[in-house]
């Protein structure tokens, strides 16, 4: 009986041991409802994958889309296609007992595909920091690893309010925030982008228009002229080399062409507060520059 009860032990001990139905409510306020915890999750967005593995699942996932490359164990996970075409046949054939994807635009469009087939379906779409720190909690709770889940959300609470606390009170910078140059595209203020953007202390000058990634024109951001222009780097070889030829665009005058990782800042995942902290510096090194003026 005593050898039976040690192993009783070490069973509830191990990650992923917990037993019996688990529930979350997931971000588009749905309540996700499992007999027990996932042990086959497939993953339909590059953030959702990060956060898995950041809450402690990474070892659960068996299939994810394409630019899911982060942590790097997450490159060896099989393909389901990409977040706005995804693999209907091989997702079923992975006999997953939850789908955890992006509630918005065509992926979300994607997401409602899988909704007929009876699979529970978490739908992630953070749009401040709170709900990060907040789904790697609930994440963990549906994968059985809360232990796992709790000290990466308890970390990433802490980390950001570090950063409120450094740089809450710099004074304001203008910023057009660029995802895309042909057709040129932004994010509005709901974006996360914008959170880290007002974190920082600057403003997105089109953070009050309607759409989540609206288009816009040169016209508009020459009108609002920003006193600073950022970026995703890689997007192409010289991303501002159309922004150059304004000379009189304040950004362009005082050389605040700021080059941002979009990996880091563009996915609603735990690395966020990586790229908000780059951010926060090189906005402080636009403001070092109204002083040497």
């Amino acid at each position: 009986m005593k050898q039976l009860a040690a192993v009783c032990a070490l069973a509830l001990a191990l990650p992923g041991a917990t037993q019996g139905a688990v529930s979350v409510v997931d971000d588009a306020n749905r309540a996700v409802t499992l007999p027990a915890p996932a042990r086959r999750i497939v993953s339909l967005a590059p953030h959702a994958t990060e956060m898995l593995f950041a809450a402690g699942a990474g070892a659960y996932i068996v299939g994810a889309t394409e630019f899911s490359d982060y942590p790097p164990e997450a490159k060896r996970i099989p393909s389901v296609g990409s977040g706005v075409s995804l693999d209907l046949e091989r997702i079923i054939q992975l006999k997953p007992d939850l789908v955890v994807g992006w509630n918005n635009g065509m992926a979300a469009t994607q997401l409602a595909k899988l909704e007929p087939l009876g699979i529970p379906i978490y739908k992630s779409e953070p749009y401040d920091f709170a709900t990060i720190a907040n789904s790697l909690e609930r994440l963990s709770r549906l994968a059985g690893t809360d232990a796992a889940g709790k000290v990466a959300a308890t970390a990433f609470r802490q980390r950001w309010q570090k950063l409120q606390d450094t740089y809450q009170a710099r004074r304001p910078i203008t910023v057009f925030y660029q995802i895309w140059r042909s057709p040129l595209m932004t994010l509005n203020g709901s974006h996360l982008v914008s959170s880290a953007l007002r974190l920082c202390g600057g403003e997105n000058i089109f953070a009050k228009l309607p759409q989540l990634a609206p288009t816009v024109t040169e016209e508009a951001v020459i009108k609002a002229d920003p006193e600073a222009i950022i970026a995703s780097s890689g997007e192409q070889d010289d991303v501002f080399a159309p922004w150059r030829r304004f000379t009189g665009l304040r950004a362009v005058k005082r050389g605040n062409l700021i080059s941002i990782d979009g990996n880091l800042m563009n996915r609603a995942g735990p690395r966020i507060l990586d790229g908000t902290e780059d951010l926060c510096r090189k906005l402080d090194a636009v403001r070092a520059k109204r002083t040497e003026r």
